[in-house]
């Protein structure tokens, strides 16, 4: 049977100030009105004689990927929780590893989580040929036939012809300089490399455990004391940090003889950059990408999005993408926004936080926006999902007042359970144990206003949590 494996672990940086550390790109809807995750998702489950997915990612993004996948209506084989990142080979290992346990014969689509794909039929006829190469015992690969010479891509070179289903992989080659680029694209044998894989599990097992045994150890250490944790599978750490930190190209595609290349050409684009996105997107009548409230005069190929409550008007500007969030903005030259990791790198070296969190942070339980914030105050607007709760906690150095600004809560502040109803407001003390819950069918809404000598996310004690956060 074939388990698609959704690698969603990217922190997707160079398309700041929109995807950060706590909602990478791969979460955003950047094309439509479903996420990167969710689509590839879709795509995934379309597929012929597919099960569900098995999906890979950080702890942090946990919460994510369940909510994303609940809204399609969609399973899943597993949640895999990877401790520390350690690149693609290793996470590839843990799927394989949590398959081969339950299916010795299975085959693996890895998909990265935050690709465009736009011609389906191409990608599945693909995956076909692909499956057929992978029932051989090949370790196969889909390369992306160039449209233009492309410096961003590693690029993966074509050798004998198998069966009539692909080739031989003769050579990986990393990104290119523009001229070895044009090269590539004029000698005609030569493909994107997409990050995508097909394989049988026990195939890619028994060619890590050649090419890179420390890998395979440590994975099959990890996953030996891994432990369910609601819907997830959380990967034992200490074993698994001790993994070294390789891609899948490196540790065995590159070393093994039986590496295989299906080319495919499919509108396939890894949004990996703002001009990436331009591209991939639709364009008014000057070539410009509209989102939000945006007014253009004379302006030309531009990619502007506007955040809400905030008009963005350009006028005589070409070639240039501005995006602007609650707490921060981007302009940049279309040909140098791959330099915008360059700014995520200082504001973190700065001690600044904008790298990591929106000003709307979401959790499983709902989400809050920090609306304003001053020497000993904070004000939140939040949102509690219907039957959700907060953790059971207390805070050292704060105290907090609670307004519902719509729905009912119900509160808990010491050895007091009461509804909080519209209009209604209360205050909950410094140090008392207090619970916010909403037991009705609707979001409660409220305002929380935080008063102390200090207001930061770690003076939060949870003594109970339905979600397993300690």
């Amino acid at each position: 049977m074939l388990h698609p494996v959704i690698l969603s672990g990217g922190s997707g940086s160079r398309l700041w100030p929109l995807s950060r550390h706590n909602q990478p790109k791969q979460f955003l809807a950047l094309v439509g009105d479903r996420s990167l995750f969710q689509e590839t998702a879709l795509r995934a489950g379309r597929l012929p004689d597919v099960q569900a997915p098995i999906v890979v990612c950080s702890e942090d993004h946990r919460f994510m990927v369940g909510e994303q996948l609940q809204e399609l209506g969609s399973g899943h084989g597993g949640i895999l929780l990877e401790p520390v990142a350690r690149n693609t080979a290793p996470a590839i290992a843990l799927a394989a590893l949590h398959l081969v346990a339950r299916d010795p014969d299975a085959a693996m689509l890895v998909l990265p989580a935050d690709h465009l794909i736009d011609n389906e039929d191409s990608f599945r006829q693909a995956v076909q040929e692909a499956a057929r190469l992978a029932d051989e015992g090949w370790l196969v690969t889909f390369g992306i036939a160039p449209e233009h010479p492309e410096t961003g891509y590693g690029y993966i070179q074509r050798g004998e012809a198998i069966n009539g289903a692909g080739y031989q992989v003769r050579r990986f080659v990393e990104k290119p300089d523009q001229a070895m680029a044009a090269s590539y694209l004029a000698a005609g044998d030569y493909s994107w490399n997409s990050g995508m894989f097909m394989f049988r599990a026990q195939r890619f097992l028994d060619e890590l455990g050649v090419h890179a045994p420390a890998i395979l150890e440590a994975a099959r250490e990890a996953c030996e004391d891994a432990k369910g944790d609601l819907d997830f599978i959380r990967i034992d750490k200490d074993a698994f940090a001790t993994s070294p930190s390789d891609s899948i190209d490196y540790a065995v595609m590159e070393k093994t003889s039986r590496a295989a290349v299906v080319p495919v050409s499919c509108g396939w684009s890894d949004i990996g950059s703002w001009s990436a996105l331009w591209a991939a997107a639709e364009h008014d009548g000057d070539g410009n990408r509209h989102e939000g409230d945006v007014i253009s005069l004379d302006s030309r190929n531009n990619l502007v999005r506007a955040s809400a409550r905030r008009m963005i008007a350009t006028i005589g500007i070409e070639d240039v993408v501005i995006v602007d969030t609650a707490d921060a903005t981007l302009v940049a030259r279309k040909d140098r926004v791959q330099d915008v990791k360059q700014i995520v790198d200082r504001i973190r070296q700065s001690g600044r936080q904008e790298h990591a969190f929106h000003r709307k942070v979401y959790r499983p339980w709902g989400n809050y926006d920090s609306i304003d914030a001053g020497e000993r105050f904070q004000v939140k607007r939040i949102a509690v999902k219907p039957g959700a709760a907060l953790s059971l906690q207390k805070h050292h150095k704060r105290a907090e007042h609670w307004v519902v600004v719509s729905g009912v809560a119900e509160v808990t502040c010491d050895d007091k359970v009461f509804d909080l109803h519209e209009n209604e407001s209360t205050f909950i003390p410094l140090g008392s144990v207090h619970r916010l819950r909403n037991k009705g069918s609707e979001p409660v809404e409220l305002i929380e206003v935080q008063s102390g000598s200090y207001l930061g996310e770690d003076d939060i004690v949870r003594l109970e949590d339905v979600y397993g956060r300690s």
